[in-house]
């Protein structure tokens, strides 16, 4: 396995799958950092020279905050709205939904699982 910004990327993939297993590397980022590279034609990771991945890590270093840096950067983020008491703090600290989505029906994920509602019971008639 190549190890990429503390990461360890699997050898048998696409290096622009392989590349998105890195914390804020996306599918547009791993395309531009493969390109920016210079490899060519998408191959898997064991197939890329060892000269080509040392730059996928200088690129990744140099041009992209990721891992524990981008982390860290947007809890201190939320931790900022929470203490400033903006709207965006209050839905981050009550864990619900912020950016405007309904919570009457839909927001089981953000608020807590399924609850059973009781009902009427049936009576069978003979």
């Amino acid at each position: 396995m190549a190890r990429v910004a503390g990461v360890d990327i699997p050898d048998n993939k696409r290096v622009e799958i392989a590349l998105r297993r890195i914390h804020g590397v996306g599918p547009t980022a791993a395309t531009r950092i493969a390109s920016q590279a210079g490899i060519t034609g998408n191959p898997k990771v064991r197939e890329v020279p060892d000269d080509q991945l040392a730059r996928v890590r200088e690129i990744i270093d140099h041009d992209y905050i990721v891992e524990g840096d981008l982390r860290r950067e947007v809890n201190d983020n939320i931790r900022r709205l929470i203490d400033i008491g903006a709207y965006r703090g209050l839905r981050h600290r009550r864990g619900l939904p912020v950016h405007g989505q309904r919570t009457k029906t839909n927001a089981r994920t953000k608020r807590s699982g399924r609850r059973t509602v009781a009902g009427k019971r049936r009576v069978m008639k003979k």
